[in-house]
C-alpha cells in the first residue's frame, strides 16, 4: 500500500495527497503533520518507514469538505486520490495477474487538485464573493490576462501593457495565479506551469475545442496575448480537473479604457470591496451592499472594482436605479421575488462540472421558473428603462425545461443521489412498480415474520436486518435448537450472546426481490439524472445569461434601497472635467457614526478648468482624509452607475482614479514608508491625465521638513501645471499656500478648527482660504500626550517660529522661482557653498579646536543650528 502512495504522491506536484481508504482520506508523512496541526486533529502512525513509524491522520470522507476549507484558506493545495475500482473488481484483476486474492490491493488514482481559485463546491464557497482564477503571460511587449470563476463559468481576456498588469490582477482580485515558469515580471505569488502551454495558437485551439467551435470569430477579436494567456487557463484546468473541464462560457474581451482605472494602492487606500484588515468589513461595500442575492453581491463586487466610462452605459444603469428608487412598493415586490431565487449561476456551474446534485436540479427548476414570474411582472409594468428592455427576454425562454424538472423531481431533491427518491413519482411508470416493489418490503417481511411466529410458536422470533448480514432471523438461545434441526427449514448464520441467528430459503427470496427492485430503481433514478443534467448543460449559456440578469436587477435594486436609506441623489453624468459636489458624505465613516447615534457633516466639493487643484490644510482628525476620499468614492460610485451619498452632484467622465492617502512599510519587497508613498507618487504623475481624479494626502511626511516641503511644493506644481487633473491635496505645510499666487487654477481651503479652553473643537467642516495652523500641539493633548511633554514640544515650537520670522519663512523666495525648479535650485545652491567652503580647507593645517569650529560652521552653512 505505501508503495502505491508514495508513487501518487510524486504526482501530487507539492500538493497535500488524500488518499482514500474507505470511509477515511488518510494522510501520511509530512503531509499528516500539516494537515493535523492546520485541521487540529490528532496525528497518529500507522507502520514503519526506513525503520521510523509513519504520521498519519485522516478525515471522514462525509465530512472532507469542511477539512478542504480550512486547508484551502490556509494556503494549501489539496491532490484527492479515490478508489477507481471496488475490492471485488481488485480481486478479479489479482487472479488475472496470478495475484494472491488476499494480496488484492484497490486501484487508485488522483481524480481532482482542489486548489484556491479551481473551487465550485457550495461549502468551500462565499456566497457573495466571487472565486476567480486568472493567468498571466507576456507576449512581444505586451501582457495577457485570461480571468475566469469557474463556479459560474464567466471568462473575460484582456490585453495591458507590463506596466499595467499589477493594476489588472489588483482589479480581479484573483485566489489563484498561474503563469509561465521562469518568467521575471509575473504579478506576485504565482503556480508557475510549463512555458509551452501559453501559447496563442495552442489558446485557439483549446477554446475553440471547448465550444465546439472552428473559430473564434463568433466571440469577439482577441489579440495574441490574449489567446496566450486563455491558453495556459484552460491548460490549467484540464490538469487539476484530470482532463474535465468545469462550465467555461464563451470569452468575452475587455477593451482598454472602458473601466475606471485604478491601481493596486488606490483600491486599498479606498478600501473598496476590502476594510484595512482584510474581509468585507470597514469596507464600501459593506455600507453599501443591500443586495437579496449572492450574485446580485458578486455583481456589485465586480461593479465597484471596474467602474465604466462610457456615459450612455452609466446612465441606462443609473436610469433603472431611478425607475426602483421612485417606486417603493415595486422595489419591495422585486427584492421579495430575488430573495426567493436560488443561485441559478453557481447551480449551473456545478451542475456542468460534473459535481451536481439533486438539489442543484431543483434549484435550476426553482430559479428558472421565478425568473419567468420576475420577467412576467416586470413586463406588465409601463415607462420601463432601456436597460431593463434588455435584460427582460434573458429571464423567460427556459419554459420547456422548467416544465421537464418540475414533472421530474420531487419538490425539495437531496443533496445526494446515491440514495434515489429524487425523481418525482408519476414521472415513470417503470420505476414506480419498482419503488412499490422495494417499499412493500417492510410490509412482507412483516407477513413473512408473523408466518414463521406461526409455524415455530417461537412469540419472541424477529425478522431483522444490518448492512453486513443483509435480512436474517433472529430468536432467544433458549428457542434455537428447535431452529438447529435439518427438518426446521432454517439455518443458522450466527450466535450472538443470548441470540442466535438464521436463515430461510423464503427470507432470501423475499431479501433478493427487494434488493433487486430498489438496485434497479436506483439504477433508472441514475439514468434520469444523467438525462435531466444533459439537458442542463445543452442550455448552459442561456442559464448564465439568465442568473446575470437576475443579479443585474438586484444590484440596481441595491442602489435604490440604500439610496432611499440615506437621502443619496442621482449624479448628473457630464464630458467636462468638473466635480461638483452638493452636501457630500462618506458612505462608510457616515454609517459609522450613525452605528453611534453621531451625525455626520457633509462638505461642498466644487473642482473645475479653473479651479482644479484645491489645497487643503487644518489639524489631524479635522476631516481631511475624509473629505479626500468620500469624493474618490463619490465618482467611483457615479461611474459604477450607482446614486451618491450627496444632495446633489455632477461628475465629469474620469479616465483613471489616483489615492495616494496614508501608506505603510513593505518590510518584505524593502520599502520603508517614505519609499512607498514616493512610488505612488511617481506613478501618479506619470500616469494622470487631464480626466483623471486625484486626491493626495501629505505628501512629504515621511522625510525631513525641507525636503518633505520641497516635495510637497513640487508635486503641486506638476499636478497643477503638468498633469492639470482634477486633485484634491491635504498637507500641513503652510508655506505651500504661496502657491496660489502662481499657480492660477489653485484654490486654498481648509478644514475647520477652534481652541476653547485650552481644548481642540474639531468642526469637520470646510472653508476657503489657508490654515491659519496645524493644531499639532492641541491634537497631540487630545491623544493624551503628557502635559510636560506638550509643554516642551510647546517651548520648541515658539523658538522655532521666532527663527522662521526672523529667516522669513521655511519657502522665502521659492515663490519668485520658476515653477518646478525651486526646491531642486535651492539644493543645488547649498551644494555649492559646501563644496567652496570644503575646497578651501588645509585638513593637515587644523589644529583639533580649528576643526572643531569648521565642523560648527560647516553646520550652519547646510541650514542646521548648533546645539
Amino acid at each position: 500500500m505505501m508503495a502505491q502512495y508514495l508513487a501518487l504522491k510524486a504526482q501530487a506536484e507539492g500538493c497535500l495527497l488524500f488518499y482514500r481508504m474507505g470511509d477515511f482520506f488518510e494522510l501520511f508523512f509530512d503531509d499528516a503533520k500539516i494537515a493535523a496541526q492546520i485541521l487540529d486533529i490528532a496525528l497518529t502512525s500507522r507502520g514503519e518507514h526506513g525503520g521510523a513509524p509513519i504520521p498519519m491522520c485522516g478525515v471522514p470522507v462525509h465530512s472532507a469538505e469542511g477539512y478542504l476549507a480550512r486547508l484551502i484558506k490556509a494556503g494549501q493545495r489539496v491532490a484527492i486520490a479515490e478508489q477507481v475500482e471496488t475490492p471485488e473488481e481488485a480481486k478479479v484483476r489479482a487472479k488475472r495477474e496470478g495475484t494472491p486474492s488476499s494480496k488484492a490491493l484497490v486501484a487508485r488514482d488522483i481524480v481532482r487538485f482542489v486548489t484556491a481559485g479551481t473551487l465550485t463546491e457550495e461549502s468551500l464557497l462565499e456566497p457573495r464573493r466571487a472565486n476567480v482564477l486568472a493567468a498571466a503571460c507576456e507576449l512581444r511587449g505586451t501582457c495577457g490576462v485570461a480571468a475566469v470563476d469557474i463556479s459560474t463559468g464567466r471568462m473575460t481576456l484582456e490585453e495591458c501593457a507590463i506596466g499595467d498588469l499589477p493594476a489588472a490582477v489588483a482589479r480581479l482580485g484573483p485566489s489563484e495565479i498561474v503563469s509561465p515558469e521562469g518568467w521575471e515580471s509575473a504579478p506576485g505569488e504565482v503556480m508557475p506551469r510549463p512555458r509551452h502551454e501559453f501559447s496563442s495558437d495552442a489558446g485557439a485551439e483549446r477554446l475553440c475545442r471547448v465550444h465546439g467551435v472552428a473559430t473564434l470569430d463568433g466571440f469577439g477579436v482577441f489579440s495574441r496575448a490574449m489567446l496566450a494567456a486563455a491558453g495556459g487557463l484552460v491548460a490549467y484546468l484540464e490538469h487539476v480537473g484530470r482532463g474535465s473541464l468545469p462550465l467555461l462560457l464563451p470569452p468575452v474581451a475587455l477593451e482598454s479604457g472602458t473601466t475606471l482605472g485604478m491601481d493596486a494602492a488606490t483600491r486599498a487606500s479606498l478600501e473598496i470591496v476590502e476594510g484595512s484588515r482584510g474581509g468585507r468589513g470597514g469596507s464600501l461595500i459593506e455600507s453599501i451592499d443591500r443586495c437579496a442575492t449572492g450574485a446580485g453581491a458578486r455583481q456589485l463586487a465586480e461593479d465597484l472594482s471596474a467602474p465604466l466610462t462610457d456615459r450612455t452605459a452609466i446612465e441606462n444603469r443609473l436610469a433603472l436605479v431611478a425607475w426602483l428608487h421612485d417606486d417603493p412598493l415595486l422595489r419591495a415586490d422585486i427584492r421579495a421575488a430575488l430573495r426567493a431565487l436560488p443561485d441559478l449561476g453557481r447551480a449551473i456551474g456545478r451542475v456542468a462540472a460534473g459535481r451536481g446534485s439533486p438539489r442543484d436540479l431543483g434549484q435550476l427548476r426553482d430559479g428558472l421558473d421565478g425568473a419567468r414570474r420576475l420577467r412576467d411582472h416586470l413586463a406588465g409594468l409601463d415607462d420601463r428603462p432601456a436597460l431593463l428592455e434588455e435584460l427582460l427576454p434573458r429571464l423567460g425562454g427556459h419554459g420547456a425545461l422548467t416544465d421537464l424538472y418540475s414533472r421530474a423531481l420531487v419538490p425539495s431533491p437531496p443533496t445526494e443521489r446515491g440514495k434515489g427518491s429524487f425523481i418525482a413519482e408519476g414521472y415513470d411508470a417503470a420505476l414506480d412498480d419498482l419503488r412499490r416493489t422495494s417499499g412493500n418490503a417492510r410490509r412482507a417481511i412483516a407477513a413473512l415474520e408473523a408466518k414463521y411466529r406461526a409455524e415455530t410458536g417461537i412469540a419472541a422470533l424477529k425478522i431483522r436486518h444490518n448492512g453486513v448480514l443483509g435480512y436474517f432471523i433472529e430468536v432467544p438461545a433458549k428457542h434455537a435448537d428447535a431452529l438447529m434441526l435439518p427438518e426446521s427449514g432454517f439455518t443458522h448464520r450466527q450466535t450472538m450472546a443470548g441470540a442466535v441467528r438464521f436463515n430461510s430459503l423464503s427470507l432470501h427470496e423475499e431479501a433478493s426481490r427487494i434488493a433487486e427492485a430498489g438496485g434497479h430503481a436506483l439504477a433508472a433514478e441514475e439514468a434520469h439524472f444523467e438525462d435531466l443534467v444533459e439537458r442542463a448543460v445543452a442550455a448552459r449559456e442561456a442559464i448564465a445569461r439568465t442568473a446575470a440578469a437576475i443579479a443585474r436587477i438586484d444590484v440596481a435594486a441595491s442602489h435604490a434601497e440604500r439610496a432611499a436609506e440615506g437621502g443619496w441623489a442621482r449624479p448628473r453624468i457630464v464630458e467636462d472635467a468638473v466635480l461638483q459636489v452638493e452636501g457630500g458624505r462618506h458612505p462608510v465613516v457616515e454609517a459609522a457614526l450613525a452605528a453611534s447615534g453621531e451625525r455626520f457633516v457633509a462638505n461642498d466639493c466644487a473642482l473645475g478648468p479653473d479651479d482644479r487643484l484645491w489645497l487643503i490644510g487644518g489639524p489631524n482628525m479635522g476631516g481631511k482624509s475624509t473629505f479626500l476620499r468620500q469624493n474618490a468614492l463619490i465618482v467611483l460610485l457615479a461611474q459604477a452607475g450607482a446614486f451618491v451619498p450627496a444632495s446633489a452632484a455632477t461628475i465629469g467622465l474620469t479616465d483613471r482614479l489616483f489615492s495616494r492617502v496614508g501608506a505603510s512599510d513593505q518590510l518584505a519587497r524593502g520599502r520603508s514608508t517614505f519609499m512607498v508613498e514616493m512610488v505612488e507618487t511617481a506613478a501618479i504623475l506619470s500616469q494622470a491625465t487631464e480626466r483623471s481624479f486625484v486626491i493626495l494626502d501629505e505628501v512629504g511626511r515621511g522625510t525631513s521638513t525641507y525636503d518633505g516641503l520641497a516635495l510637497a511644493w513640487a508635486v503641486a506644481e506638476a499636478v497643477h501645471t503638468g498633469n492639470r487633473s482634477r486633485c484634491l491635496f491635504a498637507t500641513h505645510y503652510h508655506e505651500l499656500a504661496r502657491l496660489a499666487e502662481s499657480c492660477e487654477a489653485l484654490s486654498l481651503h481648509h478644514v475647520r478648527a477652534r481652541e476653547w479652553k485650552g481644548d481642540l473643537v474639531l468642526m469637520h467642516e470646510l472653508a476657503e482660504g489657508p490654515a491659519d495652523r496645524s493644531y499639532g500641539l492641541a491634537v497631540a493633548r487630545l491623544a493624551g500626550v503628557p502635559p510636560n511633554v506638550v509643554a516642551r514640544a510647546k517651548t520648541v515650537l515658539d523658538k522655532l517660529e521666532k527663527g522662521r520670522a526672523e529667516t522669513g519663512g521655511l519657502a522665502a523666495g521659492l515663490g519668485d522661482l520658476p515653477l518646478f525648479a525651486a526646491a531642486a535650485h535651492a539644493e543645488e545652491e547649498a551644494c555649492d557653498t559646501l563644496r567652496d567652503s570644503l575646497r578651501t580647507l588645509d585638513v593637515d593645517a587644523l589644529s583639533p579646536r580649528e576643526a572643531l569650529d569648521v565642523l560648527y560652521t560647516l553646520k550652519r552653512e547646510a541650514g542646521e543650528s548648533e546645539p
